[in-house]
């Protein structure tokens, strides 16, 4: 999927225990949703402002909790429809969960700004690295983002409340440390839109 070249600025966040199919209970989102109530809270972070939405950012919410794994696309500079609570996010995982997962490559829009498709972060990895994005992990135990030169198109990944987990995939991705102390993974996207915002003014 080729993205807008005004895009400076990519998450990824895997929801290990999410599933990609089946019912949603909007009234269980950390339980029978498998902490869906984390992945929704970091799509607010990327995407929304006070009084607007980042054209600049855009965020892939991987459901990989059993079965074929989904990917969920929200880009900032088309996103339309959908408010920033966590409820009305949510609703719109409900509805796509109920559709068959896109073949890996095949991108099947869901509404304004939202589409899908087949694959886990390892395919994310991949076509970003085939793009020329910089990826970072985001982890308390990486490099202090102080030393890390941030240039040109960046690719930031995060993992729901279990441990990421990427192994070695072939394809370099640098470690970025926000701290010693671990931050819940919204928090993490609104530092590094501090940072990036920071360093453009």
């Amino acid at each position: 999927m080729a993205w807008g070249d005004s895009l400076d600025r990519r998450f990824a966040i895997v929801g290990n225990r999410t599933p990609s199919r089946g019912k949603l209970n909007l009234n269980d989102l950390p339980g029978s949703g498998g902490r869906m109530d984390v992945l929704v809270r970091a799509v607010n972070s990327a995407l929304f402002i006070s009084h607007g939405i980042r054209k600049n950012s855009q965020i892939v919410v991987h459901l990989m909790g059993g079965g074929l794994p989904r990917r969920v696309f929200f880009d900032g500079c088309e996103l339309r429809g959908v408010r920033p609570d966590e409820r009305s996010i949510a609703g719109h995982f409900k509805s796509l969960m109920k559709t068959p997962i896109p073949p890996i490559g095949h991108f099947t829009e869901v509404s304004r700004g939202i589409r899908q498709s087949g694959g886990d972060i390892f395919q994310t990895l991949k076509e970003w690295d085939l793009e020329g994005i910089d990826c970072y992990a985001l982890d308390a135990k990486g490099s202090a983002f102080e030393s890390v030169n941030l240039t040109g198109k960046c690719g930031f990944v995060l993992s729901d409340d279990l441990e990421l987990e990427l192994g070695d995939i072939g394809i370099h991705i640098g470690s970025l440390s926000l701290g010693e102390t671990w931050l819940q993974g919204h928090s993490c996207i609104s530092v590094m839109h501090h940072i990036l915002d920071s360093q453009i003014q």
